[in-house]
């Protein structure tokens, strides 16, 4: 992991900006100040409601039974689980005993998660019996069969459904006695490890500390303006933005808990005025996928009183047409190696929210370098990567995280991101690796190169397109042909290309290299079709 510098570290102290609360200290003075407010899923498998203090005591309780088996400080745990309360339960209890909490996206495939498992080995894992389409207890009994050591949970929503050897009932956790208090720990220490697709074939995790998290916990939640309903979470918690919104800024806001399970925008539209909550935000494709369903009319916009948008390509039209139905609508800009690295003000001027992406968080410094690469550090950046290698390449001697990105900072020190560097699609607010789907694209038949890029989208920001050349002589795929392989290759869906396009030739450099921002140009600009 990477260094900081001593006088840097003074400083975030000095300024408040670092504290010596742990993750678990903040969650247990959190809890008990929000005890009574109310703590609901939303879901139609798995819904639960009651207050907030029956789920600290529940997460105690889970806290005991691991400490008892022996899990302790720096010990990993893991959890892939939708926007459930056994999500909750197992995040408050692994920050009370010190483990590290590594919160893995539901839709991930059996290629990601064991990588992730490779890479973290986990001493206890958290599922759910099956979500969706996902049958949890086969990928995980497959996954588990080479892989000892790790005591698997199960939150089941079928009780009649028998359990792999190797699976046990998560409600057999939260029988006993509850734990007393958090653990003491190293606020220096790993905390959680979240994990994103990026660049790389495989996702990138990205390690936190406990100073890290309640930095950024405290920046997410001083931008967020006050005096709404409280917020309904619909981004994944398994997602590094959605696991801080449901799990640790109520805590802060001293607000209730609301979070929904499947992003479906006319359920979402009823939820929000049947229990007076507010949207907040996200990325852009919650925000249009409301403002586009059928069943949205004008009563739900005080249920959507502004919008704080980031996670993905902002569109200015998206921007423009929220401003116009009285949406106060601004930006930020981050990414889950550093998360708050800037954003607007609702009460910044609205040429400001709506066409750049703020000024930088407290503590944060941002600087361009000669080819306007964006810069940053800070007292929420994280410190570094499972991959030495990564963090030997994304961080300099001087601590600044090479973000991939390209922008301009105006006169006032506001940013506005122009281009990326990084080779990746956000798709709704997740990263996608064009390298991985290019790397399993390049096993079908007859593929001589393909080039994946990002493709605008109205609803996501942004979508997965292949463009591929063809060896002499051979067929081209259909899309229908390449979702299959992908499919076969286990790749959650949400990576698979949206749009396939043929092409004879590709842009290059001298060198040879595939010119993928030429390529993106061509595609905006219709060349393609």
């Amino acid at each position: 992991m990477r260094t900081t510098a001593p006088e840097i570290v003074e400083r975030y102290v000095a300024e408040g900006w670092w504290t010596d609360e742990s993750l678990g200290s903040m969650v247990a003075t959190g809890l008990t100040a929000a005890a009574k407010a109310d703590f609901r899923v939303h879901s139609s498998s798995n819904p639960w409601y009651g207050k907030i203090h029956s789920v600290d005591n529940a997460a105690r309780t889970l806290a005991r039974n691991l400490w008892n088996d022996g899990v302790r400080g720096g010990d990993v745990v893991a959890f892939q689980l939708p926007n459930w309360v056994e999500a909750a339960i197992t995040f408050w209890a692994s920050a009370y005993i010190g483990a590290t909490v590594v919160p893995i996206v539901h839709f991930y495939g059996p290629k990601e998660v064991g990588y992730i498992l490779d890479v973290t080995e986990p001493v206890v894992i958290v599922t759910p019996d099956r979500f969706g389409p996902t049958d949890y207890l086969a990928m995980y009994e497959d996954l588990l069969a080479t892989r000892s050591g790790s005591q698997w949970f199960v939150a089941a929503t079928d009780v009649s459904v028998a359990l792999p050897p190797r699976g046990k009932p998560f409600s057999s956790m939260l029988e006993g006695d509850p734990l007393a208090s958090p653990v003491p720990v190293d606020l220096d220490e790993p905390s959680l490890i979240a994990f994103t697709s990026g660049t790389t074939s495989n996702p990138k995790g990205v390690i936190h500390s406990h100073r890290t998290i309640g930095c950024e916990t405290r920046q997410l939640e001083s931008r967020m303006p006050k005096g709404s309903q409280p917020l309904l979470v619909g981004a994944p918690v398994g997602h590094f933005i959605g696991m801080l919104s449901a799990f640790l800024v109520p805590l802060i806001r001293r607000e209730p808990i609301h979070m929904v399970d499947f992003w479906n925008p006319a359920a979402v539209l009823r939820i929000l005025k049947d229990e007076n909550l507010a949207f907040g935000g996200g990325a852009t494709y919650f925000l249009t996928s409301l403002l586009d369903h059928a069943d949205f009319k004008e009563e739900h916009l005080s249920h959507i009183p502004f919008a704080g948008l980031g996670g993905s390509a902002v569109p200015v039209a998206v921007t423009q047409r929220a401003t116009s139905l009285g949406i106060k609508v601004f930006r930020a800009y981050g990414s889950t190696e550093h998360p708050s690295m800037t954003g607007g003000l609702i009460d910044d001027p609205e040429v400001k929210r709506l066409h750049t992406d703020g000024q930088p968080a407290p503590g944060v410094e941002i600087k361009l370098n000669d080819d306007g690469e964006i810069l940053s550090r800070g007292p929420d950046l994280c410190l570094g990567y499972t991959d030495s290698s990564l963090t030997t390449e994304m961080f300099d001697a001087e601590g600044w995280y090479h973000t991939g990105d390209v922008g301009v900072l105006d006169h006032e020190g506001y940013l506005a991101i122009t281009d990326r560097i990084a080779d990746i699609i956000i798709r709704g607010g997740e990263n996608v690796s064009a390298q991985e789907i290019e790397e399993l694209l390049m096993e079908m038949p007859g593929i001589a190169e393909i080039a994946v890029v990002a493709a605008p989208d109205e609803r996501l920001g942004e979508h997965a397109a292949a463009v591929v050349r063809m060896t002499a002589d051979s067929p081209a795929p259909s899309l229908d042909d390449v979702r299959r392989h992908l499919a076969d290759a286990g790749l959650a869906k949400q990576k698979w290309p949206e749009a396939l396009y043929v092409v004879t030739a590709f842009p290059r450099t001298p060198s040879g290299k595939i010119q993928k921002f030429k390529v993106r140009q061509q595609l905006r600009m219709g060349e393609l079709i």
